[in-house]
């Protein structure tokens, strides 16, 4: 897929667009003026609403080719849906849930294509797991980054659904629960109880490892 296939705002400063936020108050005045041709609505949706499109292709932990894909995909659905949405103020869930069936997508496509069905194989390693590969300038910047390397390795010890789940609740802004119900297809109410036993299990492994 070509970038010219998606408004050029999109894709500024792509694939890790942090620049603006948007309230969700405000998401579906900004939906109507998109509609009506406001360059500039336009692009207060994709910066605001682009960090909660990518957590949830992060939670999926696609290729960094196949997350962009996806990225253009959602945003191009959007596009072409902009003036049927029925409820434009839940426009991020829209957006979640279309991006969980792209990443879906993919991976089925991808398990049709590989010669084994060992979930490992298809695993990438999240490109926000970096912090231990920074310089280290002082024994407290190398303390705080051993710290931060043995979080994230328990962190890959969770269950996938654990990882899913916390990976999309770290975006930024935070998605809303409808948001994250969308996006990982987890049931609104069952939610918090989830991310409070994930959350008691990484503290567990971590205490274990005398890490906190």
């Amino acid at each position: 897929m070509r970038a010219g296939t998606l408004p050029s705002t999109a894709y500024d400063d792509m694939p890790y667009t942090r620049g603006g936020t948007v309230d969700r108050a405000e998401v579906g005045a900004l939906v109507q003026s998109a509609v009506d041709g406001d360059a500039a609505a336009w692009k207060a949706l994709v910066e605001g609403l682009s960090p909660l499109v990518w957590s949830v292709v992060r939670a999926h932990r696609l290729s960094d080719a196949d997350g962009h894909e996806v990225y253009q995909t959602v945003w191009l659905r959007f596009s072409q849906h902009l003036r049927r949405i029925r409820e434009p103020e839940k426009a991020g869930s829209w957006l979640a849930s279309t991006a969980r069936n792209e990443c879906l997508k993919v991976i089925k496509s991808l398990r049709r294509l590989m010669p084994t069905d060992d979930p490992q194989l298809l695993d990438r390693v999240s490109e926000e797991r970096t912090p231990e590969q920074s310089l280290i300038d002082s024994e407290e910047a190398a303390s705080d980054a051993e710290r931060i390397r043995r979080l994230w390795q328990e962190f890959e010890e969770l269950g996938e659904r654990c990882r899913q789940l916390l990976r999309v609740l770290m975006a930024s802004p935070p998605p809303s629960y409808q948001e994250v119900s969308a996006g990982l297809g987890i049931a609104v109410g069952s939610i918090g109880p989830m991310r409070q036993r994930c959350l008691r299990r990484l503290r567990a492994r971590l205490d274990a490892r005398g890490a906190v």
